[in-house]
């Protein structure tokens, strides 16, 4: 399958019930339908420094914020596809690179172990990256399953929806089993409107007729609020203590 290696657009965020869910998708039956990756389980591995820099600037909300993680689309073997994504967002607009690697590579390359196989100008921007958060190194495993739609005529406007986002601070590999902490609310659903215009008439009168509003929704920084920053916060607390 061919992939976009370069994204520029805005991503929306909306939280939705079930039963939002399904209006939804009776409004995009004529318009839209599931895409290549279709339904899917995501596995991700993110990336932060030892003191969980880029997160905790991500939370600030400021006006540009980075990341980067490495994606696979189904369980990995150390020789399956799977993509290095530098995602950047600034003033509302998200900028995203990937490449495509073995998964054996991949970690090799960002884990500091190897050079990146491929040289490209977005390889050369994540080894600048590297060097910049010197002391980058995996901390979390992020896995949820998502249906994905593209437009049937055309252009670039997409939906996802996102369910049973799980959250673990162990096991950081693509080749694993899913499991973890959840950290969205039973029965919810975080759907994405991901477009570089505006948004087709159709699907705003079924968000209007819904009640369904745009959120902000981090899954690495919902993690790390949930999860990660009350542990660490015990840590700190125990060490003081003793």
């Amino acid at each position: 399958m061919k992939y976009q290696n370069v994204f520029k657009r805005y991503e929306l965020k909306f939280m939705l019930t079930q039963a939002q869910k399904r209006k939804v998708l009776e409004a995009m039956e004529p318009y839209m339908a599931l895409d290549g990756y279709g339904r899917t389980t995501i596995r991700n591995i993110y990336y932060d420094t030892d003191t969980f820099r880029l997160v905790r600037q991500s939370i600030e909300k400021p006006a540009y914020k980075e990341k980067l993680r490495i994606r696979s689309y189904a369980k990995a073997r150390s020789d399956s596809p799977v993509f290095v994504e530098l995602k950047k967002k600034y003033d509302s607009v998200v900028y995203k690179r990937r490449l495509s690697l073995s998964e054996e590579k991949a970690m090799e390359w960002v884990d500091g172990e190897d050079h990146c196989q491929i040289k490209t100008q977005i390889s050369e921007e994540i080894d600048y990256f590297r060097d910049y958060y010197q002391t980058l190194h995996p901390v979390v495993f992020l896995s949820y399953e998502r249906e994905a739609y593209y437009a049937k005529g055309g252009g670039d406007f997409r939906v996802t929806f996102d369910e049973n986002i799980l959250c673990r601070e162990e096991k950081l590999s693509l080749e694993a089993d899913v499991w973890g902490t959840p950290i969205l609310q039973e029965g919810m659903v975080l759907m994405e409107i991901k477009c570089s215009g505006g948004i087709p008439l159709w699907m705003t009168h079924v968000l209007s007729e819904e009640h369904i509003y745009k959120t902000s929704f981090s899954k690495y920084g919902t993690a790390y609020e949930t999860i990660i920053f009350p542990k660490l916060k015990d840590e700190k607390n125990f060490l003081q203590e003793n």
